[in-house]
């Protein structure tokens, strides 16, 4: 399946909409859609007449006069060289044209060669994946002292000698770089995942945040990518962090590790899983104790690291929110009643969620302290948000409020 591409247009037309409807003051899409008030509203009162869709068009801003425009004999020149050499670069056009007419003092710069190509059709465009449309990004938060951010991910799965899948599951702590968990699971599934985080919880502690991308099962496809592993994270006073999709450097650091990790460990993959395991253990504890890190002074992780003051509850808490928020429960179909059924998200299924009224009938969605999305009373929509915010309500976290919600059975 093809990525879905926005063009500008697309954009213009969406933003022009989205303040029409009302649900939306400017500064919010202003700050939605990475553009100042000023050309917000420079888009709305292009369409304040006409309202037609070529009002959404750039305008061109080309000069009526170039003085040093280059002349049509060199581009010329320069263009039947790249049909006669089509994998030659501007640069090499450039000096080979120099050398067949060494009476020309004055030829174009390369960046102006390249123009000139491109506008010939002798330049082929390398695609480009546009970004994942839906996907609520977080605002990754800097990562200053241990357990601040933790970082995991899961390693390109291969197989063992027996012919098993192993998919190596790392869990690292993102400021001393010391590994927490490298196991080798047998597949991508929610409980042994979560397992083996409750195992580092329980040895650790808690951390605030755990950055990750957005596969499963850290993220899923519903209402702010919540997955039901991240809800339990949110339960235990977690921040969920997810990297913007195809961007893997917002997580580069674990990446480095990932390829020393299997340079050490899986060229060749041992015989079974077990051996595998073993493997990593031994490679972890090298990396923590004995390993030196040029990010760290060439000290080792573990001089760094010191487990949090945070422990693992026996319970689960509940989620709790101020006396000024509407409660609902999600259903086990991931539906509110709110006069008539309003579809969450499955994630949320069995917990509660709050609602604030910003406006006459408009409200924002809660997960905790999590803001999810605008719902509109008056048509039973939901408008998810288009970036996740975290920690937006610090005055309502979970440790800050009381008026705790009763048979919230922990997950």
């Amino acid at each position: 399946m093809p990525w879905p591409e926005r063009s500008p247009m697309d954009q213009r037309l969406q933003l022009v909409q989205d303040y029409r409807s009302g649900l939306f003051t400017m500064t919010e899409l202003a700050e939605q859609y990475g553009i100042s008030r000023k050309t917000g509203y420079k888009w709305i009162g292009r369409t304040a007449g006409t309202g037609g869709v070529a009002e959404f068009a750039d305008r061109s801003r080309r000069p009526h006069h170039r003085p040093g425009a280059t002349a049509p004999r060199l581009v010329a020149i320069l263009v039947a060289l790249r049909k006669r050499h089509p994998r030659w670069g501007a640069r090499k056009l450039l000096a080979l044209a120099a050398t067949q007419h060494p009476t020309v003092t004055e030829w174009p710069s390369r960046s102006t060669v390249c123009e000139h190509l491109t506008r010939a059709g002798l330049v082929v465009a390398r695609g480009r994946r546009a970004a994942a449309v839906g996907h609520a990004p977080s605002v990754l938060a800097p990562i200053t002292a241990p357990n601040g951010t933790w970082t995991t991910d899961f390693k390109g799965e291969f197989r063992t000698g027996d012919g098993r899948y192993c998919y190596p599951l790392t869990l690292r702590d993102g400021y001393s770089r010391f590994v927490l968990r490298c196991d080798g699971l047998l597949g991508r599934t929610l409980d042994a995942t979560q397992r083996r985080f409750a195992r580092a919880f329980a040895d650790y502690g808690l951390p605030d945040r755990i950055r990750s991308d957005n596969g499963g099962p850290f993220a899923g496809l519903g209402l702010g990518r919540l997955s039901r592993l991240a809800v339990w994270w949110m339960r235990l006073g977690i921040v969920p962090e997810r990297i913007a999709p195809g961007r893997p450097d917002q997580n580069g650091s674990h990446e480095q590790f990932h390829a020393v990790l299997k340079a050490h460990t899986a060229r060749p993959p041992a015989a079974h899983l077990r051996a595998q395991q073993r493997r990593f253990a031994r490679f972890c504890a090298e990396y923590n104790h004995v390993r030196p890190h040029e990010a760290l002074g060439d000290a080792p992780p573990a001089t760094y690291y010191t487990p949090s003051r945070r422990a693992l509850p026996s319970t689960v808490p509940a989620i709790v929110y101020p006396g000024h928020l509407e409660v609902r429960r999600v259903s086990c179909v991931g539906s509110i009643s709110w006069r008539q059924p309003v579809f969450l998200t499955e994630s949320l299924a069995g917990e509660w969620v709050g609602f604030e009224e910003v406006d006459d009938g408009l409200w924002t969605v809660y997960f905790g302290t999590v803001p999810l999305a605008r719902f509109d009373e008056r048509l039973g929509q939901i408008h998810p948000l288009a970036t996740i915010t975290t920690g937006a309500r610090a005055d309502t976290s979970a440790r800050a409020v009381t008026g705790k919600i009763k048979d919230a059975k922990p997950q």
